[in-house]
């Protein structure tokens, strides 16, 4: 394995099998924690493990005025960070080329699955907006960072509850109340599934840090619960034929499934204590 890494995961990929016991296309064991006893200090928290990878999410909702262009729309500003405490491969400092990466798709996710709708995150039209930072951080690394930080920021939208703002027409200033919380207004509900692709024809799901490192390529789709295709990203690497691109789509509609009815199960436990 320390040798020849690659030879010796062939020999597992033959049997249609990989190292860690998994098949080809099962996904590694996934848990999401939502709610307080993530991030207390966060008006929307989640915590997702994706088998080793470890990703938090921490959503924080503040005031501000609109853009002139955009006056009837709020803002949503997303940030990965990749601390060298999750990985040996990481340096602390700004982020790496990873970390903005990362950042850039979760920012394109969320502008094409269209989750959240600006116009619904304005309070008062050219006075006052949400802005929501939403701060994911990996803290361990383990491979298939995408689905994990996908998965973490909707289980923490889905968690934030915003209070009620006015703005007094008498003062012109606005008025928070905190006795007065609703959720925030959750459009669809994307979700990431990432394949490796080794020796350009051969996909296995929910690469570890270890297949990313050996695959000749990778490929995350998103989907919603409708089935759409949000994303497809690919950041080089081998090329993928139209009938390889449709599996990884149909494996990712029912990756999908399997990912909302954890949310679910978790939301309606939380609701239910």
């Amino acid at each position: 394995r320390t040798v020849e890494p690659l030879e010796y995961y062939r020999r597992f990929l033959k049997e249609n099998c990989r190292p860690d016991g998994r098949e080809l296309g099962e996904f590694r064991t996934t848990t999401v924690n939502i709610g307080k006893c993530s991030i207390t200090t966060a008006d929307g928290s989640a915590l997702v493990k994706l088998g080793n990878t470890t990703v938090i999410c921490g959503v924080k909702a503040e005031l501000a005025a609109p853009a002139v262009d955009s006056a009837n729309k709020g803002y949503i500003v997303p940030n990965v960070e990749l601390p060298s405490l999750c990985a040996e491969r990481f340096r602390s400092g700004p982020p790496g080329e990873e970390a903005q990466a990362a950042s850039q798709f979760i920012a394109d996710v969320i502008e094409n699955s269209q989750m959240i709708v600006k116009e619904d995150l304005c309070i008062a039209n050219g006075k006052l907006a949400w802005v929501l930072y939403c701060d994911i951080i990996c803290l361990d690394y383990d491979g298939n960072l995408l689905d994990a930080s996908v998965f973490a920021l909707l289980a923490a939208l889905k968690n934030v509850q915003l209070p009620l703002v006015t703005i007094n027409e008498e003062t012109g200033l606005s008025e928070v109340n905190l006795k007065q919380k609703n959720p925030l207004i959750i459009r669809k509900h994307p979700v990431a599934t990432s394949f490796a692709i080794f020796d350009d024809t051969l996909l296995i799901v929910d690469p570890t840090a270890e297949e990313e490192d050996l695959a000749t390529g990778t490929v995350t789709i998103v989907t919603d619960e409708e089935g759409r295709l949000c994303s497809v990203h690919k950041p080089g690497g081998s090329p993928l034929t139209g009938a390889k691109l449709q599996d990884c789509i149909t494996r990712a509609i029912t990756r999908h499934k399997e990912v909302k009815k954890l949310i679910d199960k978790v939301i309606k436990s939380l609701t239910t204590k």
